[in-house]
């Protein structure tokens, strides 16, 4: 951008909307920034899993329309009341928010009037959650002094790409097209001096569709700004620890892990409980823009730092995360490994239907593909039905697995890590269904049995970190 001022890209997420107390260590990091902040917003906690329910209930029965209204304008005046003390600015927040509520009733009506919802539809009513939160948010910094406005991403040029499919809940940005026609915008934004409230989450197609990033899909939006207004510096506030050298309901020793790669980030954000959507480190992978992940509870700890260095710690291992919604299936054949184009003709099968796979393992007679579980029943069907010029003889489900990731700069140069980790599940009596190492260069996979979670991952945290 022309004018080179300290701009900050700062993401919320909904959990920071919970109660009085998130809200006001929320509001009090934006006003102590001494940046230009760029606020991204997600839904407040529960509220896109409400829209959810309601868009199902409202097939169901027109009067359960009325009920998810209820509950939606509730919870956000509640959190409205709670935050803000001026009445002035209150009524103008309860306005703004019945403004909202009214368009999501509008659309559950028609979608139970018409007994059938499509999937730009149901993407543009979960975006609502986004909408509201942004207009509290910023009644809320009113209510401090603070002038902010909101500004609905759909409305401002993020466009997004839709697969062959028309797919509006998994789009993704063209980075290149944006950056291009966000250079105007963003520079407005800036001379204007107004702290800007960004819906997180969703896009547009190029004719105006709404389209989603799927579940904490506002960490991608916060990046794609971070890349758009070419930030200093990209902050996802939580209200729970960042990235830990385990899960900590798993094991309590567990550390928060203060310095991560883009690759290792990228290789996490794809496990356990999501800290990150799996595609935020995509738009600044080029930038060298930092991500640090923070505590709204400590926001003076320094969290965890992503960043394109490639730091490798004394212990390797970095972080032991897993997947438990995850199924196999094997494709066995006696000549499958000796078939050109097979692979691809996998690939191509499943994703017509949408269907991602995680990682194949291959041999001369087996392929091996992980894919998410709820995607098994409608995969089993369709590989079934290739033929394979006659090589494939069956295929086989193996459910209640999980992928256990061993995470880590310099995993592969590292004599032995892999018969380390091997040998430490060994011990514990675990069979492992598969293992897999140098798909990637900072990760080791491997597929237990869903009963012996607790084991392996206590086990490989112990052998490296106690």
């Amino acid at each position: 951008m022309d004018k080179k001022i300290c701009i900050k890209v700062l993401k919320f997420g909904g959990e920071c909307l919970r109660n009085s107390e998130n809200i006001l260590k929320t509001v009090e990091i934006i006003m102590s920034e001494k940046c230009f902040p760029i606020v991204v917003i997600s839904a407040a906690e529960g509220i896109t899993d409400l829209l959810i329910d309601g868009i199902i209930r409202s097939k169901e029965k027109e009067v359960n329309v009325s009920e998810t209204i209820s509950e939606l304008t509730a919870k956000h005046y509640e959190i409205a009341q709670e935050s803000i003390a001026n009445n002035t600015v209150l009524n103008k927040t309860f306005r703004n928010i019945t403004l909202l509520v009214k368009k999501v009733e509008r659309l559950l009506y028609g979608v139970s009037y018409t007994d059938e919802v499509t999937e730009a539809v149901r993407a543009h009513i979960i975006s609502y959650g986004e909408r509201i939160a942004a207009v509290v948010m910023s009644g809320i910094l009113e209510d401090k002094g603070i002038d902010s406005t909101v500004i609905e991403t759909d409305k401002i040029g993020l466009v997004t790409n839709k697969s062959s499919s028309e797919q509006y809940e998994n789009a993704t940005v063209n980075l290149e097209e944006f950056k291009r026609k966000f250079k105007f915008t963003a520079q407005t934004i800036i001379n204007g001096g107004i702290i800007p409230i960004m819906t997180g989450f969703f896009g547009s197609t190029p004719d105006g569709k709404v389209t989603t990033f799927g579940r904490n899909g506002s960490d991608y939006t916060a990046s794609v700004m971070a890349y758009g207004f070419e930030a200093k510096e990209l902050i996802i506030w939580k209200d729970t620890e960042a990235f830990t050298s385990a899960d900590q309901k798993l094991v309590r020793e567990a550390k928060v892990i203060e310095r991560l790669s883009y690759y290792e980030a990228a290789e996490l954000s794809y496990f356990s409980d999501r800290i990150l959507h799996p595609l935020t480190i995509e738009p600044i992978a080029g930038t060298g823009i930092p991500i640090v992940i923070k505590n709204i509870h400590t926001p003076e700890a320094k969290g965890t730092i992503i960043s394109s260095d490639a730091y490798i710690d004394e212990n390797i291992i970095k972080s032991i995360a897993y997947n438990k919604n995850i199924c196999m299936i094997r494709i066995h054949g006696t000549g499958i490994g000796y078939k050109p184009g097979l692979m691809r003709e996998i690939g191509n099968a499943l994703s017509e239907e949408n269907i991602n796979i995680f990682a194949t393992v291959t041999s001369q007679t087996t392929i091996n593909i992980l894919l998410e579980s709820k995607d098994a029943d409608t995969s089993f069907g369709i590989l079934n039905n290739i033929k394979g010029g006659g090589l494939i003889e069956r295929v086989d489900f193996i459910r209640n697995v999980v992928l256990v990731a061993i995470v880590g700069e310099g995993l592969l140069k590292r004599r032995g890590i892999f018969a380390k980790i091997l040998n430490a599940v060994s011990l514990m009596k675990v069979n492992v269904e598969m293992a897999s190492a140098g798909a990637s260069e900072v990760a080791i996979y491997i597929i237990i049995p869903n009963d012996d979670l607790w084991d392996v991952v206590n086990v490989i945290h112990n052998e490296f970190f106690s």
